[in-house]
């Protein structure tokens, strides 16, 4: 039991949360305080729980995900009720879509008011407001059942396809007293909450057969084959085979992307030539274009649907989903993988030279225009010529976290910063949103105790860039980099009215740096590639609180990144 409550006779709700969440290892809290969760959270500090405290709930939210893709235990969000749970319902639902583990615990009015809809303190009916952005929602209303309910939130949030999950816990709730006997026995240690699921053999059997028979086959591997921490399974079956593979962006690392079998350099010929794809811990969805179109060999090409995939993942409503899966491999990563790698046994037949050595010319040919590209020096810098500097930092330290958001800067950070272990990058992921910056590197840097070097757009960076005095407060080696163009995709949009300044411009020549310095952190102004060296260079190895405001040259951006075609017709014409 919680140190204040051994001895007593009673015990409440406040300690039964904290009981529950320690008996199941779960020692971080990421929250902001107030009515009613204040007097919580100052509990669980004292009763040796880890509290960091965000300005805002939806970055202790996003914190909260990050830290459960990186760990496989559920990250957790405490927010105050209403305004506050839907602060961080932003964070679960996205945190949803990407598969992360997330419990997003909130305090809330109580239930006989809030049905009666009579006007409580920041009334809500949060429950059926959450249920359908998440994995899963429950409410107690017991404090005998607190055990059940954060067991329950645990197994929701981490088995089959992980997920958020809201846990509802009305203002009542932590003032209710039991006995203390009572209390202790109603808390629940959950056994095996991620269960292994062994694929079928003969669907097992189906996919290999289908490798062998294939002429131009190709793995991609997905964040889901990152979170499943089965790397060194996936790194035997990825060299075994001898096929070439493709990361998605979370997924680079898990083998170095200066692999010899690695195809990212040449991602749009194997995508369009590949006659067998194997999808692990991937879905086929925007960022795969749904598998069909132009991007797949399809839309005019000669032989339009001739690709056949292969997809290992734990869900099997996955399957299909846009295209049609010739072999289906359902189960968790490890296993699937594992026995994957047995039913190849020995003599496996690589790949056709033909193939592999068509995408390494390929490879080469792409990678020396990129290696001459980094090596101009234009001034101002552009995203190349920054991007060069955080690149060669990642290479000198491999072990560093890696955190990007933007439009620009996320997108051609993907290309050119290489990755050389798993789960070292976060990124905005299946959405595609900003805001996440400061979170995942709060997460990062709490869950991982690694520098972490945080890449941002100016644009992105203005969703967070408050947490950056939570970076400061808690000392914390998270060196920010705000790529600065001084607007969203450029920095010179005109109105063409005159008046005011046009909607994607910001105020020119903006001092970032100096936020950071309001905090007692490190600001530092970068004009070249030198001083931007030079500045992240110092944070990394000191591991103090930084800021670096990168002055990118504000034509060298692009309109959406490269989604361009995501804008409707109409305003691509106008534009």
């Amino acid at each position: 039991m919680s140190t204040e409550t051994q001895g007593r006779d009673t015990t409440d709700g406040f300690h039964l949360v904290i009981d529950a969440l320690k008996l199941n290892d779960i020692q971080t809290i990421y929250a902001l305080p107030g009515i009613p969760i204040t007097d919580f959270l100052r509990m669980a500090q004292a009763d040796g729980m880890k509290v960091i405290s965000f300005r805002h709930e939806q970055h202790a939210g996003n914190a909260a995900a990050a830290a459960g893709f990186l760990t496989q235990k559920p990250g957790v969000c405490f927010t105050v009720s209403a305004p506050g749970f839907l602060n961080g319902l932003t964070a679960l639902a996205n945190a949803t879509t990407n598969c992360f583990p997330m419990i997003l615990i909130s305090g809330s009015s109580e239930r006989e008011i809030v049905d009666l809809q009579q006007g409580d303190y920041e009334e809500m009916d949060q429950l059926a407001i959450a249920k359908p952005l998440c994995k899963a929602a429950f409410r107690v209303l017991h404090a005998e059942d607190i055990g059940v309910g954060i067991a329950r939130a645990i197994r929701a949030a981490v088995s089959g396809r992980p997920g958020g999950v809201y846990l509802d816990l009305p203002a009542k709730l932590f003032a209710q007293e039991i006995a203390a006997d009572v209390g202790r026995k109603s808390l629940i240690k959950v056994v095996d909450p991620a269960p292994r699921q062994l694929p079928a053999p003969e669907s097992v059997q189906r996919a290999i057969d289908m490798l062998k028979g294939a002429k131009k086959p190709l793995v991609i591997l997905g964040k889901g084959a990152a979170y499943a921490q089965a790397d060194a399974a996936i790194r035997s079956f990825v060299e075994k085979s001898g096929i070439p593979y493709l990361p998605m962006s979370m997924a680079k690392g898990l083998l170095p992307d200066n692999h010899a079998q690695s195809a990212a350099a040449a991602r749009s010929y194997v995508l369009a030539e590949a006659d067998v794809v194997m999808l692990v811990g991937a879905r086929l969805n925007w960022l795969l274009s749904h598998g069909k179109g132009k991007t797949w060999g399809g839309s005019g090409s000669k032989d339009p649907g001739r690709q056949q995939f292969i997809q290992v993942d734990i869900s099997p409503t996955e399957a299909d989903s846009n295209v049609a899966i010739a072999a289906p491999v359902i189960g968790d990563i490890g296993s699937c993988i594992a026995a994957m790698n047995d039913a190849m046994g020995a003599g496996w037949q690589k790949p056709p030279a033909e193939w592999t050595g068509a995408i390494a010319e390929r490879k080469d040919k792409n990678l020396t225009k990129m290696a001459e590209t980094l090596a101009k020096n234009p001034s101002p810098m552009n995203f190349h010529s920054a991007l060069n500097v955080i690149r060669n930092a990642i290479k000198e330290r491999p072990d560093a976290m890696l955190v990007n958001e933007g439009a620009n800067t996320l997108d051609f950070a993907r290309s050119i910063v290489d990755m050389y272990e798993p789960r070292k990058r976060l990124d905005v992921g299946t959405w595609g949103i900003m805001g996440i910056g400061m979170g995942f590197a709060v997460a990062a840097a709490v869950e991982t105790g690694k520098p972490v070097i945080a890449v941002c757009g100016d644009s992105a960076f203005g969703f967070s860039g408050m947490e950056v005095e939570t970076i400061c407060r808690y000392n914390l080696p998270v060196c920010v980099v705000v790529f600065n163009n001084n607007g969203i995709y450029k920095g010179t949009d005109v109105n063409p009215r005159g008046g005011e300044a046009a909607p994607t411009v910001f105020v020119k020549d903006a001092k970032y740096e100096m936020l950071m310095q309001a905090f007692g952190g490190a600001g530092v102004r970068a004009d070249t590639p030198e001083q931007l060296k030079k500045a992240l260079d110092e944070a990394v190895s000191t591991g103090r609180p930084t800021l670096i405001n990168a002055i990118i040259d504000e034509t060298a951006g692009t309109e959406s990144g490269r989604i361009t075609s995501l804008n409707p017709a109409a305003a691509k014409k106008k534009a």
